[in-house]
């Protein structure tokens, strides 16, 4: 009986990999697939933007005409304008409320200062939609006709909190000492502030300025509620162009832009290495 017993081949065991082995691959393939579902899309609008079809359902051809067009739209052109016009004037603004209201919450002490400091956040969380009506019932009320000074306006409205937060942020930071140091050595509390705080609190200004910059220059629900005949920006001409149909030109632009992007990050990890060391 023993020998019928040995003579039994073992059973079969199924070999499973150490568990570190097993979550690895498993957030590596994880990783993979989310990385391949944002930049799939994108690497295929950059090579059907040399496409020679207008539809862009099938690959014809290679060509650049696209650009060629696309550099002679006045259409897009004179957006893409206006798009800058207001990101620009909105970023300066933003910068310059964001920065004194956050020094002023942190300097000073006045009543119902807690109050006002969460009232500033509340455009950061107001649905798009509620603030672009506001805003419009707001202009029509006071007369204000519709342009670049109405939209400006409502840029500005949502973008300087983010500067504000920024600024605050910086400001947990700093050593008072710096400001008494130069008060001591006879410069005025403005100079002080210009010579001493502006520079301690720039990495945070820089940071502010460039997500209030691309925050008006993507912004479309607002600008929608916001802009005038004559201050379409290009998001508003950019979806109008989608919704009558695919357009190669749009490919074109999205591959400058993207173009643009990865040259304006490159550029600043070569600076920041270089500052480093």
């Amino acid at each position: 009986m023993t020998d019928a017993l040995s003579a039994v081949p073992p059973a079969k065991r199924w070999w499973l990999p150490p568990g570190p082995v097993v979550q690895r691959a498993f957030f590596g393939g994880w990783t993979i697939a989310v990385f391949a579902f944002l930049y799939i899309p994108i690497l295929l609008l950059v090579v059907y933007s040399f496409n020679d079809s207008k539809l862009n359902l099938q690959w014809v051809g290679f060509t650049t005409k696209w650009y060629g067009l696309l550099f002679g739209n006045e259409v897009l052109l004179r957006a893409f304008q206006n798009s800058l016009i207001v990101a620009a004037a909105t970023t300066v603004l933003s910068v310059f409320i964001g920065t004194t209201a956050a020094w002023l919450l942190y300097r000073y002490r006045f009543p119902a200062q807690q109050t006002l400091g969460l009232l500033i956040f509340i455009p950061m969380v107001m649905p798009e939609v509620l603030m672009g009506v506001s805003l419009l019932v707001l202009f029509v009320a006071m007369g204000i006709p519709l342009g670049y000074v109405t939209l400006i306006i409502a840029h500005t409205t949502f973008c300087f909190p983010f500067v504000l937060v920024g600024v605050q942020a910086r400001l947990q930071g700093i050593d008072p000492a710096l400001e008494e140091a130069a008060l001591d050595l006879g410069a005025t509390p403005l100079k002080a502030f210009w010579l001493v705080i502006v520079p301690y609190l720039m990495p945070a200004i820089v940071a502010g300025a460039l997500m209030s910059f691309t925050l008006s220059f993507d912004e479309y629900i607002v600008t929608i509620f916001t802009s005038g005949a004559d201050s379409q920006t290009l998001p508003l001409k950019v979806y109008g162009m989608v919704r009558v149909g695919l357009n190669p030109q749009l490919n074109a632009l999205s591959t400058l832009f993207i173009a643009a992007t990865a040259v304006l990050v490159i550029a600043s990890q070569v600076f920041t290495r270089k500052k480093t060391t």
